[in-house]
């Protein structure tokens, strides 16, 4: 089983892209759209694309891996809904063999208009999962 419920699940499998956060060395926020994909184990959500591996996201995580990112839209007319991903960075590089990634096991999940109405958020820490 997933950390996912199965509406958020079903919105991250129809969604394309996220906007994720990391923290450079000299402490300022980084943020950039990415293509993503959950795990098929549920439990992570995984970051790819393009020369990821000299990406700043890259550098930026192999020094401090916290991150952070909202995959979010609005349906006409204008109800929000979305899901915030908190948690720490894992890099997959291609030495590991196959597709490199960031692996993000979400420490903190927040979501609107999904499971609740589009101004009422849904807030819950995932023990165990990323520690």
């Amino acid at each position: 089983m997933g950390i996912f419920s199965t509406a958020e699940s079903e919105y991250l499998g129809s969604q394309r892209l996220a906007r994720v956060a990391t923290v450079g060395p000299d402490g300022r926020p980084h943020v950039v759209p990415v293509t993503f994909r959950v795990a098929p184990d549920g439990l992570s959500i995984q970051i790819v694309g393009y020369n990821l591996e000299r990406s700043k996201k890259w550098r930026d995580l192999s020094e401090n891996e916290a991150i952070s990112m909202v995959i979010d839209d609005v349906l006409p007319p204008w109800p929000p809904r979305g899901i915030e991903v908190r948690g720490r960075a894992e890099l997959v590089s291609s030495a590991d063999g196959g597709e490199p990634s960031i692996r993000v096991p979400p420490e903190r999940v927040i979501s609107w208009g999904i499971d609740t109405d589009a101004f009422q958020r849904s807030a819950r820490n995932v023990p165990g999962v990323g520690s």
